[in-house]
């Protein structure tokens, strides 16, 4: 019978649990079961040593370290690295720890489970130090290998698999490709985060910094398709740590320094910098990012399902938006955080700094960040702003205007202001601050406090503008104020500046488009493998920018919840702009405070492009308030002594243009037309006066910009004629200002139609010439081919010119009869009356005289041409005119044109007008109108064969016509 095995002592127990853990005995033959673990190592010399002590052979709480420390600086065959090795200790003694709970006596549950925990605590710091000192435990293993030996990050340090197995459990990473990063490792639970909590800056600091150099290579030009999602959560992870945070920003590469940096060096050598890399956008293609998403995602797009297109949107959308929530939190963890907040508002303004150049036009790709970096950042920045873009915006008061002169961490002053020159605000700087004579900004420090975000009180409708900081005071701005003119600027070089690439980018598909038509159109006459080379060429050009376009869309257009956010941002822009003139109230002050003058003009106009962008999104504009935007445009539309480019002005037309409800699809624009307290006054006064302030906007070009602008305010007045209560008050204007900007903008009315109309017929002429030329097939073909290429691309010109126009001619004629039918007196003034009578003569002389026929084209709809329509609404401003005309001097006005009157148009524009249908009383009018016309001119002759030769001092000298009083 087996004699009963001894109970063992506590400290047989201690012995045998930390034998277990760190795999060591102190015997050559030990009588537990661990010996079968060929990972047991016998520590043979510290053996000795600790008998020479006249100690037992029992591990105890007291031999742990030293024990721990023999094993890791021993050489033994075939045993782990110790980095590993430490793992593996933490690991025991935390399943250790789960075995000594089940104990039943507490006394020794409590001593067991104190030294287990001492010895997962030891094991931690361990690996601390080992990874702060590699070349200390070397064992033969100068190097810790990844655990995860097939990963690609196999030189990087160990500790990085398990900060990916930390962040990754139980989470579905979607939408990237490639292997997960740190599969196949396990993290033993706490064991990071006892790590990182429990140890000194200095310690962790080394550590931690090869993990963010890690981390920053492992997103080092990876797509919007690749696995960015586990590194940034593995970096927020880090730095919820406040050793974490405080590592990161004092990391050499938070912000890079060098002679040579510049905004492409920031994105892709600082920490964060490719993070915010990753995009769907296209980029330069030596930073191209891999997977290619247009590759990838569009490729042969026109060819695809609907439904693969959809999904392609969506996965992009989520991805990106993923990457937008990971780096606020990033951002945001950093600025909560005292110690590291001042770093992340030095890392923002440096890139906007180094970065101001894509304002530009053209932008270097090589020295400028990418515009999928700043769209990203625009998205982060919109997401740090949600806390003051309330509804009611009640932070707006901590928004100072100050900032912009006192601010020493961006350069807004040398921005294009909104109506202040740079030496103007140099001047009220100096006035206002004497101490500072040399016009240099004050030094200051700025404190920033992110919490104020959830404390500030709500605030009128005007700002309180206290004078620039002076020179002895310290510029203290809270971090709403840094937060909003980052905000602005970033949303400048990113969000706005995409806006206009992929603007760019569609202009120059249609260009392509047109490009491979003719091309493909001159191959079928005359083919020729130079040209079927071009068309190759085309034909991949027009497909990579496809792809580019559609990535632009992925990314942007189908964000809604990005747009919306934006325009949330812009509203309180407008509203704080207006604040600081005296609020939503017209008329504006007399003189322009210079806190509004002196603004950066891209700050409205940034707001007008989203607007404008945003209105032609479907749905983009739901549950939007546009009220403030309305009443902003109306305001400052016709104000230049406010604002003075009269292109940023024009722009806010193009906004208004987009909102008229039969172009929005929306009934909520309606109102902001019809039920709107400042447009129904102010609205119609203001696009008349911009109407005549365009006319000279200082641009070498500014002949040709006037009439796309008129265009714009053409169509809107055109809609607002049909809405009673702007009619009204149009009327009101009309009668109000009959000699002032009325009188001007019907003169300038006038001039444009005689020209646009002019310029149209001869160009009809000129292109019947080319088309009869390329009729003539046998001549043609005998041209050289490049002179019928020259000829064909002036064809197809002239036919843009005449479209163009034809459509503006077309409209303001149409302004001159809707109007005139209900506003005479001003046509009638004497400085007006015989232009216009001219000016319908001379449209009706080109219409039904003798020369019409010359103007028949094969399709003459094709060029917005109407011969018919515009002869009717020709005839009615007659009518109309001479309806009003209660005095009876517009027939003599008529028949004092010399170079188009004809009594005998009348009756040809009378069989004409039959034809086709005009009203019977219109052509009657008409008629009477030519016949007292036809009065006239007898009388005028009758009166100047008794006059006879008028003396020389009783005639204008310019026009050789009688004075008159």
């Amino acid at each position: 019978m087996a004699s009963r095995k001894p109970q063992r002592t506590p400290e047989e127990i201690e012995d045998l649990i930390l034998r277990k853990i760190f795999l060591v005995t102190l015997t050559p033959n030990p009588e537990n079961s661990t010996s079968s673990d060929p990972r047991v190592v016998y520590l043979e010399m510290t053996a000795a040593e600790i008998l020479s002590e006249g100690k037992s052979l029992l591990l105890s709480r007291d031999l742990m370290e030293r024990v721990l420390i023999d094993r890791l600086s021993g050489e033994f065959p075939n045993s782990e690295s110790p980095f590993s090795y430490l793992i593996g200790c933490y690991k025991r003694a935390h399943e250790e720890i789960k075995k000594i709970s089940s104990m039943k006596d507490k006394t020794l549950r409590s001593e067991m489970e104190s030294a287990a925990k001492q010895a997962k605590k030891l094991a931690v710091s361990y690996v601390r130090i080992h990874l702060g000192n590699p070349e200390l435990f070397s064992n033969g293993n100068s190097r810790d290998s990844n655990p995860n030996s097939s990963s690609s990050l196999s030189s990087n340090s160990p500790l990085l698999p398990f900060v990916f197995a930390e962040v990754s459990s139980g989470i579905m990473l979607d939408g990237f490709t490639g292997n997960e990063l740190g599969s196949g490792v396990d993290c033993p639970p706490g064991f990071l985060e006892e790590f990182f909590k429990d140890s000194d800056f200095d310690t962790l600091d080394p550590i931690l910094k090869g993990l963010y150099e890690d981390l920053r290579g492992s997103v080092l030009k990876v797509s919007a398709l690749g696995n960015f999602q586990q590194p940034l959560r593995a970096l927020l992870y880090l730095v919820k740590f406040p050793v974490g945070a405080k590592s990161l920003v004092n990391h050499p590469w938070w912000i890079p320094k060098g002679v040579y940096l510049n905004g492409r060096v920031i994105e892709m050598t600082s920490i964060l910098g490719p993070f915010f890399h990753v995009s769907a956008l296209p980029d330069h293609t030596i930073f191209k990012s891999q997977p290619d998403v247009g590759q990838q995602c569009f490729s042969d797009a026109s060819t695809r399902r609907a439904a693969d297109l959809l999904s392609s949107f969506t996965t992009i959308k989520a991805v990106m938006n993923n990457l937008y929530d990971g780096l606020a939190e990033v951002l945001l963890c950093l600025l909560k955080n005292a110690e590291t907040r001042e770093s992340v508002l030095e890392y923002l303004a440096e890139v906007i700094n180094k970065n101001a150049s894509r304002a530009h036009i053209q932008v270097d790709p090589i020295s400028c960040a990418s515009s999928g970096m700043f769209v990203n950042v625009s998205a982060v920045m919109l997401r740090l702003s949600e806390p003051f873009l309330d509804a009611n915006l009640t932070k707006r008061d901590k928004i100072d205007p100050n900032y912009v002169f006192n601010s020493n961490r961006l350069d807004l002053r040398g921005l294009t202001a909104l109506y202040a020159t740079s030496e103007e605000v140099a001047e009220w700087i100096k006035k206002n601050n004497p101490m500072e004579t040399d016009g240099s900004r004050p030094p200051g420090d700025v404190e920033n406090r992110v919490l104020q975000s959830q404390a500030a009180s709500s605030s009128g409708s005007t700002l309180n503008v206290k004078p620039p900081t002076t020179c002895g005071e310290k510029a203290k701005y809270p971090f709403i104020c840094e937060c909003f003119f980052m905000t602005a600027r970033v949303l400048n070089l990113g969000l706005l500046k995409a806006f206009s690439d992929f603007k760019h980018l569609v202009q120059d598909i249609s260009r392509c488009e047109d490009t491979l038509a003719t091309l493909k159109a001159m191959q079928g006459q005359t083919p020729s493998p130079q040209l079927e080379l071009e068309i190759s060429r085309l034909e991949k050009e027009i497909e990579l920018y496809s792809q580019e376009k559609l990535c632009y869309e992925a990314q942007i257009l189908r964000d809604g919840v990005f747009i919306q956010n934006a325009l949330s941002f812009y509203r309180l822009m407008v509203v704080w702009l207006v604040g600081l003139v005296g609020g939503f109230k017209m008329p504006l002050p007399s003189t322009c405070p210079m806190e509004f003058a002196s603004m950066p003009e891209h700050f409205v106009e940034d707001a007008m492009e989203l607007l404008i962008f945003a209105s032609q999104i479907p749905k983009a504009l739901d549950g939007v308030l546009l009220d403030d935007f309305m009443n902003f445009i109306i305001m400052f539309m016709a104000s230049p002594q406010f604002i003075k480019n009269p292109y940023l002005r024009a722009k806010m037309v193009e906004v208004l243009n987009c909102w008229m409800p039969r172009r929005s699809g929306s009934s909520a624009t309606s109102a902001l037309f019809e039920g709107h307290q400042l447009s129904v006054e102010y609205l119609v006064r203001n696009l008349l006066k911009l109407y005549v302030d365009i006319e000279f906007t200082g641009s070498h070009t500014q002949f040709y910009d006037k009439f796309n602008i008129r265009h714009n305010i053409a169509e809107l007045l055109e809609y607002l004629w049909q809405v009673p209560s702007h009619r009204n008050a149009w009327k009101q204007i009309a009668k109000e200002e009959e000699k002032g900007v009325y009188l001007n903008f019907l003169n300038f009315l006038t001039n444009d139609s005689i020209y646009l109309l002019d310029e149209s017929l001869n160009k009809i002429l000129e292109l019947k010439e080319l088309e009869a030329e390329m009729s003539n097939t046998a001549e043609w073909e005998r041209r050289p081919a490049q002179e019928r290429q020259e000829r064909t691309r002036l064809f197809h010109s002239q036919e843009n010119i005449i479209r163009i126009d034809m459509k503006l001619a077309n409209e303001d004629v149409s302004m001159l009869a809707f109007t005139s039918e209900q506003i005479v007196a001003p046509f009638l003034l004497p400085e007006m009356v015989e232009r216009v009578a001219s000016m319908l003569n001379y449209f009706l002389l080109q219409l039904v005289g003798p020369q019409r026929k010359s103007l028949a084209l094969k399709d003459p709809e094709k060029y917005e041409f109407r011969p018919k329509e515009l002869l009717k609404q020709i005839v009615h401003i007659y009518v109309h005119l001479a309806r009003g005309d209660a005095n009876n001097i517009f027939p003599a006005a008529i028949s004092s044109d010399g170079r188009s009157y004809n009594e005998q148009l009348f009756s040809a524009a009378a069989d004409v007008l039959r034809r086709i249908g005009e009203d019977g009383r219109i052509i009657q009018d008409f008629i009477e109108l030519g016949a007292k016309a036809k009065a006239a001119a007898s009388e005028a002759m009758d009166a100047e064969a008794a006059l006879g030769d008028i003396p020389d001092e009783f005639l204008d000298p310019i026009q050789v016509c009688l004075f008159t009083s």
